[in-house]
């Protein structure tokens, strides 16, 4: 027997659904429960709350503010609970001679007529919605309901099952992988979806604080002893400075030649499941809490040749090269807690705001482009920036 279909609300129901605790959107006739996303949604939990209770059909298509994703439009649409019936549908309902015909919501085909022509059609559902799967027709019934369904992405992964191995037996192309995987996902459940689904499960997952935790002892004492063999203070503080910023260069460098390498990734299951290990799956599911810095046993793998690089490079004092050193490991320890920051923080100041801003487009709009994360420098020098709309309240002025 089908399920309830979905519910209408009046106005005042919806409008009073605007806080954390409980948030409601709508577009059009159609309600939305974003609660479970209000901390999660990419640019800012308070964007979303300052449209509580209200319709957000012109936001999500405004291109100054932030035209959303198909991806963005898939998520909302799995969290449909409702309809409500807009002023202008009300008011044709009341002034028909077969109000029954448009109401409740959805309207019968009649009643679909007479709104279309009274141009008030637009985000009004033409089927049944039923409640265990927020699909909208009867054929639809047999498919898993809830978290379970949600976590299949038909053709692609099941969130539900370890990731790695789906991709390695998947038998995707090239082409078919690199768009399934930029098309941002979102799991429904606890912690984060499987990887490995085995005793290497734990080495996948890495919370922010592991990193100054881990590094920051190691960056002090080889800072101290690089300053111990350096004749001066000024001399050791000039090169740690350098080494701090040519992290920016080497962040810039991993993300694009590395983590991106897109368009030269090899066409077989060993190039795929590699890229999406080291970097696919933060692309599939950004907003991964424990899947945004890097763990250190990885991170150990990739260090290690640039430890050999700066005793290469400053051959002539090994002091100097440590120092150097030093300060490029301090600066990947900002890098990674800032990029956390960036994806589940609220940033106190505008620099910070904007470069979440900048993080996130490069997620979900553009990711062939923006490799910057605690800068948008190496970005303008290359030509790899990515052209951000002006606010608002600057477009206005």
């Amino acid at each position: 027997m089908p399920s309830p279909t979905l519910p209408n609300f009046t106005s005042n129901e919806v409008h009073a659904n605007n806080t954390t605790d409980c948030c409601w959107v709508t577009i059009g006739s159609k309600v939305y429960n974003v609660t479970s996303f209000v901390r999660a949604h990419p640019g800012g939990g308070e964007l979303i709350l300052q449209y509580g209770g209200k319709d957000v059909g012109d936001i999500m298509q405004d291109e100054i503010s932030h035209l959303h994703s198909e991806t963005a439009n898939d998520i909302l649409e799995k969290k449909l609970i409702g309809f409500v019936a807009s002023d202008p549908v009300l008011n044709i309902a009341v002034d028909s001679d077969r109000p029954q015909d448009i109401l409740p919501l959805p309207p019968n085909q009649a009643g679909a007529q007479e709104l279309r022509m009274n141009g008030a059609a637009e985000h009004v559902p033409t089927e049944r919605a039923y409640e265990s799967t927020s699909m909208v027709s009867e054929e639809h019934l047999g498919r898993e309901a809830n978290a379970a369904a949600d976590n299949r992405k038909p053709g692609f992964l099941n969130l539900d099952e370890p990731l790695l191995m789906q991709v390695w037996n998947g038998g995707f192309s090239k082409d078919f992988y690199l768009k399934e995987v930029h098309r941002v996902g979102e799991y429904h459940g606890d912690g984060s979806a499987p990887l490995f689904g085995n005793f290497l499960e734990p080495l996948s997952k890495t919370a922010w604080w592991v990193v100054p935790l881990v590094w920051l002892p190691w960056v002090s004492l080889g800072s101290w002893l690089a300053y111990g063999g350096i004749p001066s203070g000024f001399q050791f503080a000039a090169y740690w400075t350098t080494g701090l910023c040519l992290w920016s260069l080497v962040e810039y460098g991993l993300h694009r030649g590395l983590f991106h390498i897109d368009k030269y990734l090899p066409d077989n299951r060993v190039g795929i499941t590699a890229h999406f290990l080291l970097h696919g799956i933060h692309h599939f599911l950004p907003m991964d809490k424990y899947r945004l810095v890097m763990p250190p046993t990885l991170f150990v793998v990739l260090a290690a040749p640039f430890w050999k690089l700066a005793h290469t490079v400053f051959y002539w004092d090994w002091y100097v090269a440590t120092a150097v050193f030093c300060g490029g490991i301090f600066g990947y320890v900002c890098y990674d807690c800032t990029h956390y920051f960036l994806h589940h923080k609220q940033l106190p100041t505008a620099y910070h705001r904007a470069l979440r801003s900048y993080h996130i487009a490069h997620h979900y709009a553009d990711s062939s482009n923006g490799f910057g994360v605690t800068s948008r420098f190496w970005d303008r020098v290359f030509g790899t920036e990515l052209p951000m709309p002006v606010p608002k309240s600057m477009k206005a002025s």
